[in-house]
C-alpha cells in the first residue's frame, strides 16, 4: 500500500512537470500562428494511437462495458475537446503561459464548490480562507500585468471554462478507474476526442496548410512533445494518481503547476514576470493549498 502511494505521488509530480511544459510548447506553436484547430487534433490523435500501441503490447483489457459508453463520451467531451479548445484560446488571448497555468490551477476551488453545492460536502474555515487567498493572488497577477491585449479578459473567462471542464474530467476518470486501467481510459479519451475535433480540423485546421511550415522541425517538435509527454504520458500518470490517491489529494498538485511554468518560462526566456506578479503567484498557490487541508468541519 505504501509503495502504491509513493508511486502515485511520483506520478502526480511527473504530471505537474509535463503539464507545466505544455503551456510553453503550446505558446510557441501559437507564436508561429499554427491554428489551434490543427495542432490540438494532431496532438490528441497521436497520443491516442501511441497509447493504443502500448495497450496492445502490454495486453491491457480494452473492452468497454455498455453502461460506460456514455461516461467515456462525456469524459472526452470535457477533456480533450472543451478543455483544450478553451485552454489554448485562453493562452492565445492572455499571451501568458504563467497566467494561464495559474487560472487552470484554480481547479480545486471549483471541485470544492461542486462538492458543497451538489454533494453537500462540508469544508473547514481554513478551506474557505484558502478560496479568498487564491482570489487575492489571482488579482495581483492579472492586475499588475502591463500591455494586455484587447482580448485579455476574454481569455481569462475562457480559461475558467477550461477549469470547469477539467472538474468533469476528474469526476468521470475517478468513476471509470475501478474497471479500466489508466492507459486504457486515456486512450479512449483521446481517440474519441480526436473524432470530436475532426470537423474543426478539416475546416479551420488545414484551411491555410503550408507544408514548409507545418512539417518543419519547429512545429513538429512541440507538437510531438505535447502528444507524447503532455498527452499520453501525463494523462496516464494523472489517471493513475487519481485512482490511487483520490480526487482531493490529487488535485492539490495542480497548485504547483503555475510555479513550475513560471520558472521554466523564465529559464527558457519565454516570459518575464514582475516581482509583484511573482508574489501574487505565490499567494495564489498558498491559497489553493489551504483549500485542500483536512480540518474540522465548519
Amino acid at each position: 500500500m505504501k509503495h502504491q502511494k509513493l508511486t502515485a505521488y511520483l506520478a502526480a509530480m511527473l504530471t505537474v512537470m509535463l503539464w507545466a511544459m505544455s503551456y510553453i510548447w503550446a505558446d510557441r506553436l501559437l507564436e508561429l500562428q499554427i491554428p489551434v484547430e490543427f495542432f490540438i487534433p494532431v496532438r490528441i490523435l497521436l497520443a491516442g494511437v501511441l497509447l493504443w500501441i502500448l495497450n496492445l503490447i502490454t495486453h491491457q483489457k480494452m473492452h468497454i462495458y455498455r453502461q460506460d459508453v456514455l461516461k467515456f463520451f462525456l469524459l472526452s467531451l470535457c477533456v480533450p475537446f472543451i478543455y483544450f479548445v478553451a485552454e489554448t484560446y485562453g493562452l492565445q488571448f492572455t499571451d501568458s503561459p504563467t497566467i494561464t497555468s495559474l487560472i487552470i490551477a484554480t481547479n480545486p476551488l471549483f471541485a470544492m464548490a461542486a462538492g458543497m453545492l451538489i454533494f453537500k460536502e462540508n469544508f473547514s474555515k481554513v478551506n474557505i480562507l484558502g478560496v479568498f487567498i487564491t482570489l487575492a493572488g489571482l488579482w495581483l497577477v492579472t492586475y499588475s500585468r502591463t500591455l494586455t491585449g484587447p482580448l485579455f479578459w476574454v481569455g481569462i473567462l475562457i480559461l475558467f471554462v477550461a477549469v470547469i471542464s477539467e472538474v468533469g474530467q476528474i469526476a468521470f476518470t475517478k468513476s471509470l478507474s475501478a474497471r479500466y486501467s489508466p492507459s486504457v481510459i486515456v486512450m479512449y479519451q483521446f481517440l474519441l476526442g480526436s473524432i470530436l475535433f475532426a470537423p474543426l480540423f478539416f475546416t479551420k485546421g488545414i484551411a491555410h496548410f503550408d507544408a514548409n511550415l507545418y512539417l518543419s522541425w519547429k512545429v513538429l517538435y512541440p507538437t510531438v512533445s505535447l502528444a507524447l509527454f503532455c498527452g499520453a504520458t501525463a494523462y496516464t500518470s494523472w489517471a493513475y494518481a487519481i485512482a490511487k490517491l483520490g480526487v482531493a489529494r490529487t488535485s492539490v498538485f495542480l497548485a504547483v503547476v503555475p510555479l513550475v511554468t513560471g520558472v521554466l518560462a523564465f529559464l527558457f526566456g519565454d516570459e518575464r514576470l514582475s516581482l509583484l506578479q511573482w508574489g501574487g503567484l505565490a499567494i495564489g498557490m498558498v491559497g489553493i493549498f489551504l483549500t485542500q487541508i483536512e480540518n474540522k468541519k465548519i
